[in-house]
């Protein structure tokens, strides 16, 4: 075993802060979701709504990375460019994974479903709710594809930057905008002593019906 692999081994953390058992999660898993992430945000967690969102392309290639959740309806919304490489593996094959890991409170949460564009309006009321740098770069800047330098975004933000300054608002671009992820899976991963993690999984039927079980961790 190489130093690497060895440090790699040896790194290991013994979960104690506590279980999640069926007699006390609530049997609404978006009320659950809710409980944990306001303990997660008060716990001091780091970014609380940073998720892990997996997509799939048309060619059965996936792709991950870090977003911010940016609402919760009937499903966990959030905001890009429909052009990226994310938003056209979702315009190809509409489902997704997303995951959140609030290592304050040695949990994690795994949702999975279909994934849907928002309504027009709600992208445009979320856009200019965003700082106004922030509209701009969202504007200029061609999202996953190639480009010369970091010059070929500076330039047209600082030149759209002038252009829109007095109205300290930007239009908002017809390429941009959100996504649903409408769950018909969670699982609540809370960790254990000795790897004995408890996990607990809801399911959906045909009717909208949740169902609870434990998986071995």
């Amino acid at each position: 075993m190489n130093e690497q692999s060895k440090l790699l081994a040896d790194l290991r953390k013994d979960y104690k802060l506590a279980s999640l058992s069926e007699t006390d999660i609530d049997l609404n898993p978006f009320n659950q979701f809710n409980l944990w992430f306001a303990q997660a945000a008060e716990s001091g967690q780091l970014e609380p709504s940073a998720m892990h969102l997996c997509t799939v392309a048309e060619n059965g290639r996936p792709s991950g990375r870090i977003v911010l959740l940016k609402g919760i309806d009937e499903g966990f919304i959030f905001y890009t460019n429909y052009q990226s490489r994310k938003g056209q593996d979702i315009i190809s094959n509409p489902v997704a994974a997303i995951t959140f890991f609030w290592d304050t409170l040695e949990r994690q949460v795994r949702i999975e479903g279909k994934i849907e564009r928002v309504e027009e309006s709600l992208s445009e009321q979320y856009f200019h709710s965003r700082p106004f740098e922030s509209q701009i770069a969202a504007v200029v800047s061609p999202q996953s594809q190639v480009i010369s330098d970091r010059n070929a975004l500076e330039k047209p933000w600082a030149e759209l930057k002038e252009q829109y300054l007095e109205a300290q608002k930007a239009p908002k671009p017809p390429y941009w905008g959100g996504f649903r992820v409408i769950p018909d899976y969670f699982e609540f991963w809370q960790g254990r002593r000795s790897r004995m993690h408890d996990r607990l999984v809801y399911k959906t039927d045909h009717d909208n019906n949740w169902s609870i079980k434990r998986l071995a961790p």
